[in-house]
Order: C-alpha cells, then structure tokens, then sequence
C-alpha cells in the first residue's frame, strides 16, 4: 500500500465520522420522538404525558387518509424509501459515468446536512416541516452514501476493504457518539426547556455533517470512470441507458442477487430496530429522552469495539460467516427488546451493549462483502441498489411497524413483528454462495473467504 492509498483511506474514513452525527443525533435518537410529541400536538392538542395517564389516540388526517401520530414517522421513512427507489439509481449510474465523485460526494453531503439543520426550525405543531425535512435529507444521506460507498472500492483492495469498511464505521461511532455525548450534556443542563434543547442538538448535526465532509471531498482524488459503455445521450440520459442495462444484466449476476434480496430484509430490521429505538425507549418503556440518549451513548461506544472485533474475526473467518453469526444475535436482541420490562434500566442498558457489539460489524462487513460481488466499474450504480435497503432508508420494516402500532396502540408486537425480517434474511443469505459470487463478478478472490 502506497503512501497516497493511505491517505485517501484516511480522508475516506472522516465520511462515516461526519454523516454520523446525523444519524445518530437526528436520525436514530431525537427527531422521530420530537417529531412524533409535535404531531400529537396537532392531532390531540398536547403530546402524551404517562405520568398524567394521557396517551394521544387521535389520528392526523392527511391526504384523506387517517393517520396515528405514533405511526408517522415510520409512515415518512417508508415513503422516503419508496422516493430513494426511483431516484438513487439514478444517482449511481450519473456516479459511475462521473470523474468527479469526491465532489459530487460533497454536493449531496451538504444538500442533506442543510435540511438536518434547518431542522431547527420545527416547534409546535408544525408537522409538516418536519416531514418535508426528513424524508429530504433522508433522500440526501442515501444518495451521498451511493457514491461514498462506491469510492470504498478505488480506495482499497480486496483484500483491504473489510479492514477500512470497518475502520470507517467505527471512526463514525466515535464521531457521532461524541456530538451525541455533548448533546447529552445539553439536555441535562436544559432540562427546564427540553424542546429548545432538541432543537439545537438537531443544529448541531447538521453543522457537524456540513463541516467535516470537507475532509473526504478535498482528501480523495478524482478519477476517470473505469470501463464506461457508451450509451447516446448526454450524461443523464445515458446514465437512464445504464440503469437499464444493469437491472436487465443483474440475472447474470444470481449469487449477487441473492445477497441483496437477503441484505434487504436482515438490514430493513436493524434499521427500523434503530429507527424504532427511541421512540420505543419513551412511548413504551417510559424512559426520559436523557435516559434514552444516555443508552444511545452505550451503543455507540461499544459499537467502536464492536465494529473493529468484527473486521479482525472476519480477516481470520471471513465476513460471510461473521454476517451470518451476527444476524442470529439480533433475533436474540429483538426478543430481548421485547422482553424488557417497563423502566427496567440496567436490562434496557444491556440490550443497548448487545446492539453496540453486533451493529457496526454486520454493517460494515455487508458493506465490503457486497464490494467483491459487483462488477469492476459499475460500483455506485450498484451500490445505489444496495442503497435502497441501506441506513434508514428500508421500507418494509418501518411499514410493518407503523402498521402493527396503529393496529395494536403497542409498541412491542411492533418490535417483536420485526424478527420475520431477520429470518428472512437469514433463509437467503444461506443460499449465498460467497466464492462464486466474487468469480461471477470478474473480481479476484480475497485470502479468505
């Protein structure tokens, strides 16, 4: 490895750092209770208060249809997705044919982090803002993380990439766990005013996302696209050529579409897990939002370690089978969760440890494992597709659990619903046949598989 390849992985790391305040700040802790406390505001005039024995059953109306404030963020993060299916392959393919993704990395990165920002200015009962603001920097995250994830593979070599996947995901625990840490503290200091509070961390976020994405967009260098096949039309045109033909060429590809169908269910349950984390922490368990932000803090911690245990049992192992291990242990969290008496604090601190440790690995390693089963040269394209089931922006987890809560006014045969997803993913990753999969792409064979 060369000085300059070193790095670039450096500079490539400080993504994960930087979208990391995001998602864990906005994303996974904050904004989908306070989100949800504005829209009961507006459908029953005040959010709901268990030490009052109040809860909000009332329902917003919105399109003609009715809908359950407890439900609508998950609701906003499904048709979020439903948009990421149409757009983010567009993105890869615009990616693929570009010479300047560095840039285009940053031109995303800061779209997504202004929405973050203007987050801010949600209060009250304005719902609506806030529903716009999510599901557009979701939508900004997702297609930042297409051509981010596709760099991963012009800055490492095979036999690499689970090293530096796994290195990034940890540096972004550590980044997003510290703004988390400090905004710990600013809810604790602000405890007479928590909604101001909630709204600067949500700042917060963004200004992190927006400032430290400088390093990778200025750290990488550009490069000329590899193997591009000429298609009429300008770029975007010819990008609509591209995805076509990498749709119709993917059956050539079955191992890799195994993987992603199973990639699909397994992740679209850790991330409504993380999603539903919060508000399942306030609305069920009856946590205050510093106990919960406190327990996100274990997470991200524990998930460094996590993250980097993984990366060294998969150098010795293979990530295949360290996946595959690691989906058995969040069949094992999900019952925990569901287990978990209400205001039990050690039992909910030990679940969040157990996340931590399983997290960042199975992520990670699905991350740089899913690099070595795509074809040289297509890398965003089809990483755009990976994309659709990637943080937060899975659909049918998120649908399942909006559905159960509105049907049950429950959070926890919400959560237990969510262990068919893992099951699932776990029946199809079985039939993944890692070898051939990275000799059907045309990729050469990392020492251990």
């Amino acid at each position: 490895m060369t000085a300059e390849q070193l790095q670039e992985q450096k500079a490539w790391y400080w993504y994960d750092w930087a979208n990391s305040a995001f998602v864990t700040t906005t994303a996974a802790v904050l904004f989908a209770p306070y989100l949800t406390a504005v829209a009961e505001k507006a459908a029953c005039g005040r959010a709901t208060d268990e030490d009052a024995g109040f809860k909000c059953t009332q329902d917003l109306h919105v399109l003609g249809l009715d809908v359950s404030a407890g439900s609508l963020v998950f609701y906003l993060v499904t048709a979020s997705t439903i948009l990421s299916a149409l757009v983010l392959p567009i993105v890869g393919a615009v990616a693929d044919r570009s010479a300047h993704k560095p840039r285009l990395l940053g031109g995303f990165a800061w779209a997504g982090s202004l929405m973050a920002a203007a987050m801010f200015l949600v209060a009250g009962s304005n719902w609506q803002l806030g529903a716009a603001l999510l599901v557009l920097a979701t939508l900004c995250l997702g297609a930042s993380l297409v051509v981010y994830d596709a760099l991963l593979v012009e800055v490492a070599e095979p036999d690499d990439r689970d090293r530096v996947s796994s290195r990034g995901w940890a540096l972004g625990y550590l980044g997003g766990g510290l703004l988390l840490a400090a905004n710990f503290v600013l809810l604790t200091v602000m405890s007479d005013n928590t909604e101001l509070a909630v709204r600067i961390s949500l700042l917060s976020a963004g200004i992190w996302w927006a400032v430290f994405t400088i390093i990778p967009v200025r750290g990488i260098r550009s490069r000329p696209p590899v193997n591009p096949v000429a298609e009429r039309g300008g770029l975007l045109q010819s990008s609509f050529g591209q995805l076509w033909r990498t749709l119709k060429d993917l059956r050539r590809y079955p191992v890799t579409l195994t993987f992603l169908v199973a990639y699909l269910f397994y992740n679209d349950g850790i991330q409504t897990v993380i999603y539903a984390a919060s508000v399942y922490g306030e609305k069920e368990l009856g946590f205050e939002k510093s106990t919960v932000l406190l327990a996100f803090l274990v997470v991200q911690f524990v998930g460094i370690g996590g993250a980097l245990l993984f990366g060294r049992v998969a150098k010795v192992r293979g990530a295949y089978r360290v996946i595959l291990a690691g989906l058995f242990i969040w069949l094992v969290v999900v019952v925990g969760g569901w287990l978990v008496p209400n205001e039990n604090l050690a039992l909910f601190l030990l679940l969040a440890v157990a996340i931590g440790v399983v997290l960042g690995g199975t992520q990670a390693l699905s991350r740089s494992f899913y690099s070595q089963l795509i074809p040289r040269g297509r890398e965003a394209e089809y990483f755009s597709l990976y994309q659709a089931c990637e943080r937060g922006t899975s659909w049918i987890g998120t649908l399942v659990f909006g559905l159960v809560h509105q049907w049950t006014d429950s959070y926890r045969p919400a959560l237990l619903a969510l262990m068919l997803l893992f099951v699932i993913g776990i029946v199809f990753l079985l039939r993944v046949d890692a070898r051939r999969g990275i000799e059907e792409a045309g990729n050469p064979l990392p020492s251990v598989v």
